[in-house]
């Protein structure tokens, strides 16, 4: 398929063509060893306006903006907001925004948080995660990527056994479009020296020891030795709120 043709029209229950398949696999191999700011650079070009990046402000994604800015600064980046994410974290889209000139959109549901909470006769996030993390992340997420073909996102593979298979660039099908992961085979040092390295603004709740940061009502600062997704739904099973994770 030639670039620029639209991917976008095949299901989160449909396979692509097997030349699609073929096209993904082979660009997933030759970038395995590539930069990630190539990885970047390759996805820009090769979905020249039908490319998005979805970013928690996470500091995967804070670097991948930093190259975004360098390479394709006119690329359309967005963030789910839910309503319930940290004050620090909503600080940090305006200072890359001062820094960068890149306005990562905000991208709400359908209700505010206080009818949403009002349905349900409570916060869902205490007795239904699964459910308000796709109510208010996965449907919004869905909507948003109708309107491209690929997507990029900051996973690496040694966050969580959910992610440990992502390749470099594959389809999605869970959204039906093209997700491009351009720090899948970095490691949370790599990705912190660079930032360090680049100066680039990260999230100050990471130097309280916060190192996966999500919604403030499902997310705690982790101590020493723990896993690093360990403040994510603490307690609970949960691990991924579902963009990620496979099927």
């Amino acid at each position: 398929m030639a670039a620029g043709e639209s991917e976008s029209s095949a299901t989160a229950s449909t396979a692509p063509p097997a030349e699609v398949r073929e096209e993904l696999a082979r660009a997933s191999r030759e970038l395995e060893a590539a930069e990630p700011r190539e990885i970047v650079r390759w996805a820009a070009t090769r979905y020249p306006d039908r490319l998005t990046m979805a970013t928690a402000f996470g500091p995967e994604g804070c670097l991948i903006i930093h190259w975004l800015a360098q390479v394709a600064p006119h690329t359309h980046v967005f963030n789910l907001e839910t309503g319930y994410q940290f004050r620090e974290t909503l600080d940090l889209r305006d200072r890359i925004a001062r820094r960068y000139g890149i306005e990562v959109a905000l991208e709400r549901p359908e209700t505010t948080v206080e009818d949403y909470e009002r349905l349900h006769g409570g916060p869902l996030y205490r007795t239904d995660p699964d459910r308000c993390c796709g109510d208010r992340k996965l449907a919004v997420i869905r909507r948003v990527l109708q309107n491209f073909d690929a997507w990029m996102s900051g996973i690496r593979r040694d966050q969580s056994p959910d992610r440990a298979a992502a390749p470099i660039v594959g389809w999605d099908h869970k959204f039906g479009v093209v997700k491009v992961s351009p720090l899948a085979n970095w490691t949370k040092a790599m990705v912190w020296d660079a930032i360090v390295r680049e100066d680039v603004p990260y999230n100050p709740l990471h130097d309280k020891g916060y190192v996966s940061i999500g919604c403030q009502p499902c997310t705690r600062a982790i101590g020493a030795g723990e896993d690093e997704r360990a403040g994510r739904w603490s307690g609970t099973a949960k691990t991924e709120c579902g963009l990620h994770s496979r099927g």
